[in-house]
């Protein structure tokens, strides 16, 4: 069981219906949700930190549908960033919310793993955040790529570990 501290925050990248639909490896989209859900339950069980980003794109008047967040992800209380971006962190006031919590520890998951969630990763290993990684929950357009990030990226940034590490003790009635 991971312990974490009071100063860390769960960060969940780009789980929108419609990126959540498209093909991804090792894990569906759907499954990642699932597991990013019981995490996202998990750190506010505890009292810690909950990041829901989703991505707009730029100068468009409406937004395709499915863009907004997956049903039933949000809780009052949660930190929802708009990102224009492929990472969570340029022109977001994310880093400044976060400071403003005395988060310096982020745990990441998403969607997708080579795209938001490891641009979000290298912008928050620049701003000096400690990293972690939910390696069931997040996936790629293709499982190579998803491993490849996994074992030879994200651990030069930071731990990567499985949703049980942050969620059997939190489903148990222990904290996380």
């Amino acid at each position: 069981m991971t312990q974490t501290s009071a100063d860390t925050a769960l960060v969940l990248v780009d789980l929108m219906p419609r990126i959540i639909a498209q093909p991804v490896a090792p894990h569906s989209g759907e499954e990642v949700a699932a597991r990013c859900a019981r995490l996202a339950a998990a750190f506010r069980a505890a009292g810690r930190p909950v990041v829901l980003v989703r991505v707009e794109r730029p100068n468009v008047s409406e937004q395709p549908p499915g863009s907004g967040l997956v049903e039933g992800l949000a809780r009052p209380g949660d930190i929802e960033i708009v990102k224009r971006t492929v990472g969570a962190f340029h022109g977001t006031g994310l880093d400044e919310k976060l400071r403003d919590l005395g988060v310096d520890r982020l745990v990441l998951a998403g969607l997708v793993t080579t795209m938001g969630v490891e641009s979000t990763a290298r912008a928050a290993s620049d701003h000096g955040y400690e990293l972690e990684f939910v390696e069931d929950a997040m996936s790629a357009m293709a499982a190579d790529e998803h491993e490849f990030a996994v074992s030879r990226i994200f651990p030069r940034f930071g731990e990567v570990r499985d949703t049980a590490s942050y969620t059997s003790a939190a489903e148990g009635g222990g904290s996380l």
